[in-house]
């Protein structure tokens, strides 16, 4: 009776270890971590050359997940990709907006956000990036160049006014400059989109955080980066998965051999 039990234990964990492999192999988030696009309003199904990608987007021409049209829309003010206006508490200084325009870019068009995407479950899109390691320089000068332009709320993904058919501020809610409502760099990037960034220690150059510019002359950096992060999560995937389970299954083995 004991032998039995033991048996139908071990036989039970291996069944989890392969279905749980199998799962994890089906799971976009574990699997498909390079050269993909997100699932999303505006993103193509697969990376591919664009070269007619306009302005700042031109740095993914070589391989991106946007389409030429969708890099144009990047550049407008309250544009069909979102309807989002950037002048909601006057005219946004052009330097700041020129990181909004990049943000935009790296959105839309990088193929190297893999190891971030998560599934979600809005009218719009079907998946997100979350916690992204922007480079710190980047985050620095972003927070940097808006200072001295206004903006009603801290985070940008929800809670505006709608009616008009673009965003507008909320009622009761005051235009200040964005210190008021982003005192650090941190709190602009990790806040702005809902934690879409995480402001990373590392600098630019470093292979080790995403960047939103880049010359594209030298190549594109964040290639690297996506390889360093997916190498790591596929690596504690792996031994996440198969490290308890060996734990358990070598005494019951024994248990079994008596």
């Amino acid at each position: 009776m004991a032998q039995r039990m033991t048996t139908q234990l071990l036989f039970l964990l291996v069944w989890v270890a392969v279905v749980g492999g199998a799962q994890r192999r089906t799971t976009r988030v574990r699997t498909e971590l390079l050269n993909v696009c997100m699932d999303a309003k505006h993103h193509k199904e697969k990376p591919s050359r664009e070269d007619k990608l306009h302005e700042q987007c031109i740095p993914w021409r070589k391989n991106a997940c946007c389409s030429a049209n969708t890099s144009q829309e990047a550049h407008k003010n309250v544009s069909y990709l979102y309807r989002f206006n950037w002048d909601h508490c006057g005219e946004m200084a052009p330097a700041c907006k020129r990181h909004f325009i990049q943000d935009t870019c790296l959105y839309e068009c990088s193929p190297n956000l893999g190891p971030w995407i998560q599934q979600v479950d809005q009218s719009w899109r079907k998946e997100r990036v979350l916690n992204v390691p922007l480079c710190k320089e980047d985050c620095e000068h972003w927070w940097e160049d808006c200072r001295s332009s206004y903006t009603c709320k801290s985070n940008w993904h929800k809670g505006w006014n709608w009616t008009a058919g673009y965003n507008q501020c909320p009622v009761k809610a005051a235009c200040h400059p964005f210190p008021f409502y982003f005192p650090t760099p941190a709190a602009l990037c990790n806040e702005i989109w809902t934690h879409s960034y995480k402001v990373s220690n590392y600098s630019r150059g470093s292979g080790r955080c995403i960047q939103m510019w880049f010359d594209p002359n030298q190549g594109n950096p964040n290639e690297e980066v996506a390889r360093f992060y997916a190498a790591a999560m596929g690596g504690a995937g792996l031994h996440g998965a198969w490290a308890p389970l060996f734990s358990l299954a070598l005494p019951l083995l024994w248990l079994l051999c008596r």
